[in-house]
């Protein structure tokens, strides 16, 4: 075979690994950011729930202190029960009262309903801080080995460039050239195998019958009629 075509076979081989190692080095490091998103959110789910139980300890304080000043209201109204002096003025501190007691009422209820909240977030929290922790963990160690992956790529990346350059420097400038810019145009393959089907392996057009024994002499690069690709012959395995 063609020295010159098997460069170009030996180019598209090392552009081919290439390719995949680059979209793989363009790809974890996004997948280094998406354990660092599910982490973030579940810290927020932490904090949130954090923020709701501080939220309720305030409240819970609050009606706490409002039920103090209706006891306080209350008393002082029973007391004033031994001061009246008629029967209006008699109902009329009752009713008051009446009233209080329901204020009152409604005041512990909402505090024993602050307090069943309180207790269930606690509770929610501890869980959602348990299981952020194991996440943690669980990040910590699925980003080793992304970056451990990532180092691994980009330490090969770096050989196979060094080696495509210099197997390239085989090859004549302007067929470099010519073979970089049809790489390019044809994403990626600028050489195609002909195979007993007698398609090009990059378009999948029919091949010629005297190209085809142009190939099998293999005596120079030759173009794809169709998709302008450098062809060779490949013998059935």
């Amino acid at each position: 075979m063609d020295a010159q075509l098997l460069t170009l076979i030996d180019l598209q081989g090392f552009d081919t690994r290439l390719a995949a190692l680059e979209a793989e080095a363009a790809r974890l490091p996004k997948q280094i950011e998406a354990i660092h998103l599910a982490l973030a959110e579940a810290k927020k789910i932490v904090d949130a729930l954090k923020l709701k139980a501080d939220t309720t300890r305030k409240d819970l304080r609050t009606k706490e202190k409002d039920l103090e000043v209706v006891t306080a209201k209350r008393a002082k109204a029973e007391g004033r029960l031994w001061e009246v002096k008629n029967n209006t003025e008699y109902s009329a501190v009752l009713s008051e009262i009446e009233a209080i007691k329901q204020e009152k009422a409604h005041g512990e209820e909402e505090i024993l309903g602050l307090m069943e909240l309180q207790e269930r977030l606690t509770a929610e929290g501890r869980e959602a801080e348990s299981r952020l922790k194991a996440r943690e963990e669980q990040a910590r160690q699925d980003e080793a080995v992304v970056r451990k992956k990532l180092a691994a790529v980009e330490a090969e990346l770096a050989g196979l460039r060094t080696d495509r350059q210099s197997r390239a420097q085989a090859l004549p400038r302007p067929l470099l050239a010519d073979y970089e810019k049809i790489l390019k145009a044809r994403s990626g393959v600028a050489v195609a195998s002909v195979t007993a089907s007698a398609v090009c392996s990059g378009c999948r057009v029919s091949i010629r019958p005297q190209a085809i024994q142009e190939l099998k002499a293999a005596q120079a690069p030759m173009l794809c009629e169709n998709c302008g690709r450098y062809l060779y012959w490949q013998e059935p395995a």
